[in-house]
């Protein structure tokens, strides 16, 4: 197999692969409804589909409270104590945008809100139109200056029950800490159990060929380390599993951000998803406690709201940072992630450590191309003695094979030299494309000169013109035995193809591509040059 050939595998390999991703975003496979089992020490939560007043998806409003921390801005309405709108102030809406982008909102067009409450025999949430009407003691709270920890304390007294529904946020942080503590002093036993989910329109996917990216619910559970689940699977059945151990999490997620509800320590916590008219809920439903008269009890939930900071997420739960998906190659992409965050710490630049990276990764590959070529090389030297082999054989395909095996054993060619290399390079190449298309950290950053986002497409389409010229390049030097029409005219056309995607690639996909062809072009140089000192001809 020459270069030439080899441009052809890596085209058809990258349309490939770029078809099937849109396809597992467009259709990802429905999983099955899994039943809940009984532990032996606590009973599994009801389902929540079964206590919540569907009728209205929508409530009235008495007024909202505003929290304020140095990487968060939320909208707590004090009817249910729900957060209705989320701004990141770290993040901004727009490339150069002085406003902060909104994860979380509740607009007449679309809602994203994440509601939590009490049901059970005596919860206190039961209707979406009659929820308790917590009392605050400000409109507004901020994180002061020096202050690790802001508390949100909203108060609420009906038969008897005293409730105190606490926001816990941290500075620096996108996970906050939602307390119930109930006190009860009604003269008799109180049951209610705490619920949390995250409510959104149903709506499709978004993406493209180029740029696949995935909206919808997500979880995971003790057995099921990250699994999606998206809006059309929540419109065909309702999810209900039971964590016998309380480890999972319920998520909404999309590109570059996430939202998710987090149990803490409840064993027999229920993972469930509910469809109310356009609207689908995914979220959990914890066992119900019975608070005797004179006892008090606390309820909690772990929020995320922010972006797919693996770290951060890492440490709030348990593989709450696979929301970053890498896909099935996640375990090349993943230390390539960390590698080009430990270049970038030093060089202070995305662009840049998308460059060194990619000398870094081709560096490393320099072995297995150059037994590549040298393979090509070994290859056409045999040429000759090949055809002349077919010209006295002919037609005897069996005696052709036996023969052409023995000259390879003979001259030690490998004749799937030339092949085997490209093809330990494919999943690299494929893993530090999800690797990019994954990084948060790339969301707006800039580059130099033009770039002023790696994350969008090239405005001038200078980098993909750069890159079809330098694979033209590497085309025009590469020795060829092609001798069909055909194929050198789909060879000719190849580096147009490229270019042509590589138009509506993010631009750090196409500055990594850039410049590993640069490097290939120089290896190839070097290469050549010394198989042609060895005797060994490259043309």
């Amino acid at each position: 197999m020459d270069s030439q050939r080899n441009i052809l595998f890596i085209a058809l390999a990258l349309v490939s692969f770029l078809l099937f991703q849109q396809w597992q975003v467009a259709k990802n496979p429905t999983p099955q409804p899994v039943e809940q089992s009984q532990s032996s020490s606590t009973l599994p939560a009801p389902s929540l589909a079964d206590e919540l007043d569907p009728i209205s998806a929508q409530q009235a409003s008495a007024k909202t409270i505003t929290v304020t921390t140095d990487v968060l801005t939320l909208s707590i309405d004090t009817v249910g104590g729900d957060v209705i709108e989320a701004e990141l102030n770290q993040y901004g809406a727009e490339l150069d945008s002085k406003d902060p982008f909104v994860l979380l909102q509740d607009d007449a067009g679309h809602q994203y809100i994440a509601q939590s409450g009490l049901v059970g025999p005596q919860g206190i949430d039961l209707s979406s139109t009659n929820r308790p009407h917590y009392t605050v003691s400000a409109d507004t709270f901020t994180l002061a200056d020096g202050k690790d920890e802001l508390r949100i304390p909203m108060t609420y007294t009906a038969n008897g029950l005293q409730y105190t529904k606490t926001y816990i946020m941290k500075r620096g942080s996108y996970a906050l800490d939602v307390e119930y503590d109930v006190t009860n002093k009604s003269g008799t036993n109180a049951t209610f159990g705490m619920y949390a989910h995250l409510r959104h329109n149903l709506t499709d996917s978004g993406g493209s060929i180029t740029m696949p990216t995935y909206l919808g619910g997500a979880y995971s559970t003790e057995d099921t380390r990250y699994k999606k689940y998206s809006f059309e699977d929540m419109q065909d059945r309702n999810l209900s599993i039971n964590l016998a151990n309380g480890e999972g999490w319920a998520a909404i997620i999309q590109h570059y951000f996430a939202s998710a509800w987090i149990p803490r320590n409840e064993p027999g916590t229920n993972l469930y998803t509910r469809v109310i008219g356009n609207l689908g809920d995914i979220g959990i439903r914890m066992p119900n406690k019975t608070i005797a008269d004179g006892d008090n009890a606390q309820f909690k939930a772990t929020l995320w709201v922010g972006p797919k900071l693996q770290d951060q997420m890492a440490a709030v739960a348990p593989n709450l940072d696979l929301v970053v998906d890498y896909g099935w190659l996640w375990f090349i992409a993943k230390p390539l992630h960390w590698l080009l965050s430990t270049i970038h710490g030093f060089v202070g630049n995305w662009g840049l450590a998308i460059m060194l990276l990619t000398f870094v990764v081709r560096g490393a590959m320099y072995p297995l191309t150059k037994a590549q070529y040298t393979s090509m090389a070994k290859m056409r030297m045999l040429q000759p003695k090949l055809q002349a082999m077919r010209e006295r054989i002919g037609d005897d395909r069996q005696r052709m094979s036996q023969e052409m095996m023995e000259l390879y054993k003979k001259e030690k060619v490998n004749p799937l030299g030339g092949c085997l290399p490209l093809v330990l390079q494919m999943p690299i190449f494929i893993a530090l494309y999800w690797a990019l298309m994954e990084s948060v950290e790339l969301r707006h950053s800039p580059f130099f000169g033009w770039i002023h986002d790696l994350s969008a497409q090239d405005p001038y389409y200078i980098l993909p013109l750069l890159m079809g010229a330098s694979m033209f390049m590497i085309q025009k030097m590469s020795p060829t035995t092609v001798t069909d029409p055909m194929q050198q005219k789909i060879m000719t056309f190849m580096p147009v193809m490229f270019t042509f995607f590589f138009l509506f690639f993010p631009s750090g996909l196409v500055l990594y591509w850039l410049v590993s062809n640069i490097v290939t072009l120089i290896q190839q140089t070097l290469i050549y040059r010394s198989l042609e000192k060895k005797g060994l001809h490259t043309k």
